[in-house]
């Protein structure tokens, strides 16, 4: 047990080796980092980042979910005026712009200007959250806890004990609480944040700004995108979280962000504060290895295949393009992330920096005395990836080929109550009237964006696709039915299934929700094939074994133990973090130099009419053209769009405020550079780069191109 709190007190302990453009601190922590950042250019203190007594940074910066998991931050805002205005980015509201685009009002081509309150649109299911506090909670959770107490009784004891901190934590019924473990279970830290649920759409800019470049220049520097769109919250009048009602009223914030028009040169201090989702820079060199050569290739292979379907019907018609476009949008994305990824792995030879580390871990502790505590750790994680090489497969599989590929294998377990409702209690008929009254709300929303066409080619082509790479032990049951039925043909299986199923025809579904029994849903191929994905997810959840998180967290604490004088920061898991860093150019390759910012001369530079990646809207090449910048033009008369620097993000840092030493906003993150994709498992100091636009670009954007002057009166512009 000592040696558990000696090591809690290690990561306490600030020391100033560790490089500062990398690491994603806790906020409660940051002090022990300060004088890094006064060196580099913070001109605040600690406490005006995070304060729980007074209004700080932290209260500015928000996680955007949906209302089933309103912890699952799937991007980060930020209040930029005193009445409830947030920024984010083009492609965090995507979903949000797609669902009330049509094609006589294509917002996702043209754009969406509210150039009044009552104009804003209503985004159901979208919450925004506020950190209220955090505390670190080890001592509780650990109580008691030795090296020698058996994992399932570990485990046991822990979700115990984190149960009840979030219940003594939930003082208020619009908190959100979550205690999260810290270092594979080292550490543990309570979150408190306070959700709002009635998030409004305000301004987003064409798809030629917000998404200029599309997958070509996705993941790349340079870059010349417009990524940013804006939201605003609204609270009941006693400015508490409400569900969206007409007489909700803009949220009154603790804090708002004032906006800097004074730009960046070169070594300027930025940091970055957000919702960063998942990293594993603890990975072992075998944890690596598998994503190299098993899980990252079936991961593009599903996708690429997904793609090429999805853009085919895309480019049929102009409602299907809108139709598919944020799904294909979302599929795109983490397809060329994983490319990328495997490519810098392997370039970066992150493999053999991993098996240093290890060599530099087993030479320390046979030095020291220490190999009863921490000479299994490595043979058991090593064993643990071998031996669960095709359950990790399967279980990627599961996910991206069944739960995440054709949306006919999702939608069916939205029916999961109601099955429960109709076989135990048939004669409940207010029960079941009010389920499939809310079913039918989902199943508009679910069939104004499906086409069966297109999902009946990524059904066939997916299952051929798992039962052909899967091994034959994680078979679902209907590819029995498949191989003796249909002799193995899944395009006639397929058939079938669409023809007959309810959840594939909005018509047959509706009927159903008219007239609901068990009998029928139980019968449905889609709903029993939904069934059986979902067991077998749950059969493949934890790849890994408890020997091997015991290895994991034994080694994890072994490093810290070995660098007593390093500040380690916690992997990534979706909690409030402050990164930072300095704008600054960088060398990718040999003979190859990138500056960094980029300006509209770029754009124009990129323009390809024939390429709906590459069209300029024609108001801002007109605009361009003019040179018609406005106050928004840098020193020497160009308008700059993005800049990268050397923050620390990973995914839902997108929309991530980029704030000065000031304590005032220059830009919104939404991406990481092409050279070091491999940067969420080993941080590239010398590449490593994370791109921003430029605030000057968005209010350009917003008060010459939008006319949306509405806007920028509300926000706190300073020189």
């Amino acid at each position: 047990m000592k040696k558990i709190f000696f090591i809690i007190a290690v990561i306490l302990i600030g020391f100033q080796s560790t490089r500062a453009d990398e690491g994603m601190w806790l906020l409660s922590l940051i002090g022990k980092n300060y004088e890094q950042m006064k060196a580099q250019g913070f001109k605040l203190t600690p406490e005006d980042i995070y304060n729980v007594n007074k209004a700080c940074l932290k209260d500015a910066v928000c996680g955007l979910s949906n209302s089933n998991y309103p912890l699952g931050f799937f991007c980060t805002a930020e209040v930029i005026s005193k009445e409830g205005l947030l920024l984010t980015n083009h492609h965090c509201a995507y979903d949000m712009i797609q669902t009330h685009s049509s094609v006589s009002h294509d917002y996702l081509t043209d754009g969406f200007w509210a150039l009044s309150k009552d104009q804003e649109l209503p985004n159901e299911g979208i919450c925004a959250s506020f950190l209220m506090y955090m505390i670190d909670v080890t001592d509780s959770v650990l109580a008691g806890i030795t090296d020698e107490t058996k994992e399932s009784e570990r485990r046991s004891l822990i979700s115990k004990r984190i149960r009840e901190i979030e219940k003594k934590a939930k003082t208020d019924p619009d908190y959100n609480v979550s205690v999260k473990p810290l270092f594979e279970g080292n550490q543990f830290f309570l979150f408190v944040y306070i959700t709002y649920k009635d998030v409004r759409l305000v301004g987003a800019p064409p798809s030629g700004i917000g998404k200029f470049g599309g997958d070509t220049d996705n993941w790349m520097w340079p870059r010349h995108t417009g990524d940013f769109s804006m939201l605003r919250i609204y609270a009941s009048a006693d400015n508490k979280p409400a569900d969206f009602s007409k007489d909700n009223v803009p949220y009154k914030p603790k804090h708002s962000l004032p906006i800097s028009i004074k730009g960046l040169e070169k070594n300027d201090f930025v940091m970055v504060m957000g919702f960063p989702g998942t990293t594993n820079r603890y990975l072992t060199s075998y944890g690596v290895q598998t994503a190299i050569e098993n899980n990252n290739p079936a991961v593009v292979k599903i996708r690429d295949k997904k793609l090429a379907i999805m853009r085919e019907s895309m480019d049929s018609s102009p409602e299907l393009r809108i139709m598919y476009s944020s799904k294909y949008a979302s599929t795109a994305n983490y397809w060329k992330y994983f490319i990328g990824q495997t490519r810098g792995l392997k370039v970066n030879n992150v493999i053999g920096k991993k098996q240093e580390l290890e060599g530099r871990f087993t030479e320390w502790y046979k030095k020291n005395g220490q190999e009863a505590l921490y000479g299994k750790s490595l043979p058991e994680i090593s064993k643990s990836y071998e031996t669960n090489k095709q359950k990790s497969l399967a279980h990627t599989y599961v996910l991206e080929a069944l739960l995440q590929g054709p949306d006919v294998v999702m939608f069916p377990l939205q029916c999961y109550q109601l099955n429960s409702l109709l076989a135990n209690s048939p004669n409940d008929k207010e029960a079941i009237s009010a389920m499939t009254a809310d079913l039918k709300k989902e199943a508009e929303k679910y069939f104004k964006d499906y086409d069966a066409a297109t999902d009946k080619k990524i059904f066939a082509a997916l299952m051929e696709m798992y039962y052909k790479d899967v091994p034959a032990e994680y078979h679902l049951d209907f590819m029995a039915v498949v191989q003796k039925k249909y002799k193995g043909d899944f395009a006639k299986y397929t058939e079938d299934f669409f023809k007959k199923s309810i959840f594939t025809d909005k018509a047959r579904f509706m009927a159903f929700l008219d007239k609901p029994t068990a009998k029928v849903l139980t019968a449905d191929a889609a709903f029993e094939l939904a069934q059986q994905s979902l067991s077998m997810y749950y059969k493949l959840q934890n790849t890994q074994s408890p020997e091997y998180e015991k290895a994991n967290r034994l080694f994890i604490r072994g490093l810290m133990e070995m660098q007593p004088e390093k500040l380690f920061y916690p992997d990534a898991n979706s909690t409030i973090r402050c990164t930072y860093g300095q704008v600054g150019d960088y060398k990718p390759a040999d003979a190859v130099y990138y500056n960094y910012f980029t300006t509209v001369k770029g754009v124009l530079e990129k323009e390809d009419p024939k390429n709906d990646e590459f069209v300029v809207p024609a108001k801002l090449k007109d605009l361009i053209l003019k040179k018609d910048f406005g106050r928004y033009a840098d020193k020497d008369g160009n308008l700059r769009v993005c800049f990268i620097s050397n923050n620390d993000i990973t995914g839902g840092n997108s929309g991530s405020p980029v704030i000065n030493g000031n304590g005032e906003l220059v830009g919104a993150a939404f991406d990481g550079n092409w050279e070091a994709m491999s940067g969420d498992i080993f941080f590239e100091n010398s590449v490593q780069k994370t791109i921003s636009c430029d605030i000057r670009y968005i209010l350009f954007v917003v008060d010459k191109l939008a006319n949306a002057q509405n806007l920028i009166n509300e926000m706190n512009i300073v020189q």
